[in-house]
């Protein structure tokens, strides 16, 4: 089935995105902000700035630095932009200009002004029903969908068949799709994960070893599903896995240790690929926040999302000893090793 799709952001995770959707055949508007950028992307066959690697099929691709233009156009929005850019972004646009679309976010954080995920946002601003919401999550390196390694998907939605019609354009012989309906808690997760991905770039920054890594991780995987169930995400069972008889997907219910959740969170720990990891890593060693962020020139969702989730916790009230100490590394100046001291302590 042939659907529109119009591309909101050209980072390397939106650029890996437009080259599966256009590897099915599908139809992109992709809204790229500089003409320059498009003019290069065209002469170069390739996104000038990011995954270079990537082939795209450019004869699908309709490139416009008009918003408004590509939302009109087009009839499943995907947004994959940073979530500190998001609240400007749509902040300009009509009120209606949402109506009768459909929205994937591929955003990998919170909305650091609102603390609000996409989803509530849209609804608050835009009156976007959750029905038409759709939020796609790794685990998935932008890095491997630019060399075809196999690569899972997953598609959260609260409408099942559109969920499973959109599932069917991510898929291919490089990438498998899953679906769920947990739209809060496979989006808590992903932000969540960053922030654990932080924790292990700082403790790597440190020079904790392998060891010392692996209980961290299984301590923030607990940490996470702890939050998770206070948040109101019920059903929270390890293990628990519908088969779903459909050709292309495998319903999923709430399943911590399934890949969105703790295989999102193992791979953005572990990966080279992982600015996360990268980002805290740079602090461990002792750099300070600022020169972090530009020797990186990326945004390290985690960053942010440490903030957020650090006052979100005060109304959950969930016991987040990881969370909490990596928030006051990075945002009260707690020296990192003091820091890893009392996280020491409470995996004990």
């Amino acid at each position: 089935m042939l659907m529109k799709f119009g591309i909101i952001g050209s980072g390397s995770w939106g650029t890996a995105l437009a080259k599966i959707i256009s590897d099915n055949g599908q139809q992109i508007n992709w809204w790229i902000r500089s003409n320059d950028t498009i003019e290069q992307f065209i002469e170069k066959k390739h996104n000038p700035k990011y995954l270079p690697g990537a082939t795209i099929k450019l004869e699908n691709i309709s490139f416009s630095s008009n918003l408004i233009q590509v939302i009109n156009e087009s009839d499943i929005l995907i947004v994959a932009v940073p979530s500190a850019f998001v609240s400007d972004l749509f902040s300009s646009l009509p009120a209606n200009i949402l109506d009768g679309k459909k929205i994937v976010s591929a955003i990998k954080g919170i909305l650091p002004n609102e603390n609000l995920l996409f989803n509530d946002f849209l609804t608050q601003y835009f009156n976007l029903p959750l029905q038409n919401y759709f939020a796609i999550l790794g685990p998935c390196h932008a890095e491997e969908v630019a060399d075809e390694k196999l690569s899972y998907l997953t598609i959260s939605g609260s409408h099942e068949n559109d969920c499973i019609e959109i599932a069917k354009c991510f898929s291919t012989h490089y990438l498998k799709t899953i679906v769920n309906k947990d739209i809060y808690g496979a989006q808590y997760a992903a932000i969540l994960k960053n922030i654990y991905a932080l924790g292990a770039g700082i403790a790597h920054g440190l020079n904790y070893g392998d060891n010392f890594l692996s209980v961290l991780i299984a301590n923030s995987a607990d940490e996470m599903a702890g939050f998770l169930r206070k948040a109101g995400i019920i059903n929270a069972e390890v293990g628990y896995i519908e088969h779903n008889k459909k050709l292309f997907e495998q319903q999923t219910h709430h399943n911590y240790a399934a890949s969105v959740y703790l295989g999102d969170l193992l791979v953005t720990c572990y990966s080279l690929h992982s600015r996360n990891r990268m980002f805290g890593t740079m602090i461990g060693k002792g750099y300070s926040i600022k020169n972090a962020q530009l020797e990186m020139n990326m945004v390290a969702e985690g960053y942010n999302a440490s903030n957020c989730m650090f006052v979100i916790n005060k109304k959950i009230n969930a016991e987040m000893i990881i969370a909490e100490t990596i928030y006051k590394i990075l945002w009260e100046r707690l020296p990192a090793k003091e820091g890893f001291k009392i996280i020491e302590q409470s995996l004990m």
